[in-house]
């Protein structure tokens, strides 16, 4: 497989903050209130926060990552928007596969790529209704690197307030993330077996 091309960490934070996602509307409307997805955001944060400035190796930070995604992202509506239109001809028991391998998967990309903000941070603003979700408003600041606005999508859809998307300098990242799982799956013939497989050594 080709090596990855050298990014800017502004680059890096909008693949990657971003891989944390992602996402696909919700579908009904929303129970909780604008502070509660604030709080949701703040938390998700500062656990951020922590991880990247904790002084730990890539690896180690990947079971931290993994924790942060499964308590914090909606990963299932994640997981199978990214997949795009493979998650329909998907079993049950391939979707349950897919998706515990897609947050292996989003730990380890993501893991080793957080180093790069080691000294940086990202504080959140305000949160307001959009339609039937939540936009929290936040700001990254990086080392050498003019701050720049993160928003974050929130809803309660999945039965509790999770975050299922994130814009940066508005860029929506699901496009870029679908289109990548897309290749990774053509690459392997559109085996979702396959790709299963791999997603946990990528």
């Amino acid at each position: 497989m080709p090596s990855e091309p050298m990014v800017s960490r502004r680059t890096v934070l909008a693949s990657s903050v971003g891989g944390l996602a992602l996402l696909a509307l919700p579908r009904a409307a929303l129970a909780m209130s604008a502070d509660e997805a604030k709080v949701l955001v703040d938390n998700t944060v500062a656990q951020i926060n922590d991880i990247i400035n904790s002084g730990k190796s890539e690896q180690a930070m990947y079971g931290d990552f993994e924790d942060l995604f499964a308590r914090y992202a909606d990963v299932p509506t994640i997981a199978r928007s990214v997949l795009g239109p493979a998650a329909k001809a998907a079993s049950s028991g391939q979707m349950s596969s897919y998706t515990k391998a897609f947050q292996v998967y989003i730990s380890h990309k993501y893991g080793r790529r957080f180093r790069e903000f080691i000294g940086g941070r990202i504080e959140v603003a305000e949160a307001k209704a959009v339609k039937s979700f939540f936009e929290v408003i936040s700001t990254a600041y990086l080392q050498g690197e003019a701050p720049f606005e993160v928003r974050w999508h929130v809803s309660d859809k999945s039965g509790k307030g999770l975050f299922f998307n994130i814009i940066i300098e508005g860029v929506n990242m699901l496009a870029s993330e679908r289109t990548e799982m897309g290749a990774l799956l053509d690459q392997r013939g559109g085996d979702l077996d396959t790709l299963i497989t791999d997603l946990k050594t990528l």
